[in-house]
């Protein structure tokens, strides 16, 4: 039987948009391409409800943050992996501005939920140099990505459902209720390519960005940190006793390798915030999938419905892709109306 989707790319968009494609009973079959510069593989999967420095809520996090809580649990369930690692953000405040700006927002209706009366530092204290003073934000958390994307492409392949290439445009062919490709026939080929959608001919008329950012992995022995530290950098917890630590930001980047002056700023960023040493265990760069306006690419192309696209997730792919994947699946399976914000057909001239 000949897959009802075919899904170009499996980062993170294109794993969560097959698992909501197949909980609504339809087949997937997926071309994908283990590329170790892929921001699924190098992000640290935050889930942040309060960003930016007027410390506002994220986007719609009221539902999403749930959603993605309930889909990460269920693909753990699914795949037989841990993913998703509640952990509280402790946050920097620089001075007593900061301080004033937290404590009011704290305050507003609807923020009591995420932010904490007081904050505790843990074991932080006494290892790190102190700030002014910090905030602390609740139902936050950290998605293993990288490991939800292996251990997927693991499920798809015994399945006989992944195919390892880089997609030949040139060789997608449109026929009369469907798309066809060497070997492949479906009824819908959905995009999810990440920043390499800009050289997509279907879809490139989208005002697609790509940002590159930097992170270390790195070693700090007898630290015990649990709680996710946002200081000059972001020190986020991992398994086996290792830390990311990022991220730089590089707009319109050339390419997405690693630069020794990314880790420099990292590495003298980080002598900033710890009183304790640190050994670096790895230096990784990526191109995030940005786009303009922040809002996420859903929908289908405006001349060739057999042609979708599912991108721009960006820095918070972690709590927007659950949401949205599902919102597409719903949209391609059961033709429920696409929510305007994340519309594809914003872009096109009426």
């Amino acid at each position: 039987m000949p897959p009802h989707y075919l899904l170009i790319g499996q980062g993170l968009a294109g794993t969560l948009l097959a698992h909501f494609l197949e909980k609504a009973g339809k087949s997937v079959f997926v071309i994908g391409r283990q590329d170790e510069g892929a921001a699924s593989r190098v992000a640290a999967g935050l889930i942040n409800p309060i960003t930016g420095r007027r410390f506002v809520k994220s986007w719609r996090v009221d539902s999403l943050i749930p959603f993605a809580r309930n889909t990460y649990r269920e693909l753990e369930q699914k795949l037989g992996i841990s993913l998703y690692y509640e952990r509280n953000i402790l946050r920097a405040l620089a001075g007593p501005g900061e301080e004033n700006a937290w404590l009011a927002r704290s305050g507003e209706p609807g923020y009591q939920h995420y932010i904490l009366d007081r904050a505790e530092p843990g074991a932080y204290a006494g290892k790190i140099k102190q700030a002014y003073s910090y905030g602390e934000v609740r139902h936050s958390a950290r998605v293993d990505v990288g490991l939800l994307v292996e251990a997927y492409r693991q499920y798809l392949e015994q399945k006989g459902a992944y195919r390892e290439e880089t997609f030949d445009y040139t060789q997608l062919e449109m026929v009369k209720g469907g798309v066809v490709y060497p070997g492949i026939k479906a009824e819908t080929a959905v995009f999810c390519e990440g920043p390499w959608a800009r050289e997509n001919p279907f879809f490139n008329y989208l005002p697609f960005q790509g940002d590159k950012g930097e992170v270390l992995i790195v070693r700090i022995p007898g630290a015990g940190f649990e709680k996710i530290l946002k200081q000059e950098v972001f020190i986020v917890p991992l398994e086996n006793g290792l830390y990311w630590v990022g991220s730089n930001y590089v707009k319109g980047p050339e390419d997405g390798r690693p630069t020794e002056a990314g880790a420099s700023y990292l590495r003298s960023h980080l002598e900033q915030v710890l009183k304790i040493p640190f050994e670096v265990v790895a230096h990784r760069a990526a191109i995030r999938p940005t786009v303009r306006g922040r809002r996420p690419f859903l929908g289908r192309h405006p001349e060739f419905p057999q042609l979708a696209l599912f991108n721009g997730l960006g820095a918070k792919g972690a709590s927007l892709g659950p949401y949205w994947a599902s919102h597409l699946a719903d949209h391609l399976v059961k033709n429920v109306t696409l929510d305007g914000e994340v519309d594809i057909q914003r872009f096109v001239k009426k």
